[in-house]
């Protein structure tokens, strides 16, 4: 068995048709993150700062002597990711419900003709009981 140098195996990996899909995904859901973002934080948040009185909760935190907890972080955070997998969820479900638009059911086939042979016994069937 011949072993491959590094160079022919990266090369070998690299041109496999599912890295570069992999590829692909990964740059297009870059471009996609950059979208959710500026939703949740330029349009979703600032919605919700009518409510809290805050656009963001990272100014909240308490103290402990000398310690600061910027509890707010995580808590910005916690509410990013949930308004990022809304909004994904809702894009996801608008995307899936264009692409999955229902077929009209298959119409039944029909029955297949009875072969002569079955007919005719037939036929002598119903004689007989007569």
């Amino acid at each position: 068995m011949e072993e491959k140098g590094f160079i022919a195996e990266f090369k070998e990996f690299i041109s496999r048709g599912n890295v570069m899909d992999m590829a692909v995904g990964i740059i297009i859901g870059g471009a996609f993150t950059a979208i959710i973002t500026s939703l949740v934080n330029d349009i979703i948040m600032p919605l919700i700062a009518t409510f809290t009185g805050q656009v963001s909760f990272t100014a909240l935190f308490f103290q402990i002597g000398n310690t600061i907890i910027p509890y707010g972080n995580f808590i910005q955070n916690i509410v990013n990711f949930l308004l990022t997998a809304l909004a994904l969820f809702c894009i996801i479900k608008a995307i899936n419900s264009l692409h999955h638009k229902e077929e009209p059911a298959p119409e039944p086939e029909p029955e297949p003709e009875t072969p002569e042979d079955i007919l005719l016994l037939r036929e002598i069937r119903d004689s007989l009981k007569k």
